[in-house]
């Protein structure tokens, strides 16, 4: 189980918003890109996310480009997860090749709010918030481990090291 805050927000949460196109160019270390991230939608974001905090929103979540700095900015930034009412294709796939747990989950992205502490059970497919239980589609032990290794390169390489 692993707990945060909740950073609430709404539907059609774009790329270009979540790490602004200006800096796509510029290359940037993990901690540079994380003082941009969110900061076109929500400028106090960067400077008062911690460790173990939630995204949740609602439906489109990621739309825009294909650009990965949208996940490895919520990454860095310490971001556990992003709960939506659903994601697009591309940035669900960046964000779990980049080891940040996305999560589909309606009912959770109706009833939480900014500032709701949640704790999420991954293998138990549960987001539970004071006496509320939202269920999701438990991730499979592959993802899992992809998230916990902190990507899919660490994860294989992890997987090499062992010879598995």
């Amino acid at each position: 189980m692993s707990k945060g805050r909740v950073w609430k927000y709404g539907d059609d949460i774009n790329t270009d918003v979540i790490f602004p196109g200006r800096y796509t160019y510029k290359i940037m270390e993990p901690a540079e890109m994380a003082a941009h991230a969110m900061e076109d939608l929500d400028a106090e974001f960067a400077r008062n996310v911690r460790p173990g905090d939630v995204i949740v929103a609602g439906k489109n979540f990621g739309c825009g480009s294909s650009r990965e700095q949208a996940a490895a900015c919520l990454r860095a930034a310490g971001v556990q997860a992003v709960v939506a009412k659903s994601f697009a294709r591309i940035y669900f796939r960046n964000a779990i090749n980049l080891g940040l747990a996305v999560l589909q989950c309606e009912e959770a992205s109706d009833a939480l709010r900014t500032g709701d502490e949640i704790e999420i059970d991954y293998p138990a497919g549960k987001i539970i918030s004071g006496e509320r239980v939202f269920k999701f589609f438990p991730l499979p032990d592959s993802v899992i481990g992809i998230i916990e290794a902190g990507g899919l390169i660490e994860f294989t390489k992890e997987k090499l090291a062992s010879g598995g």
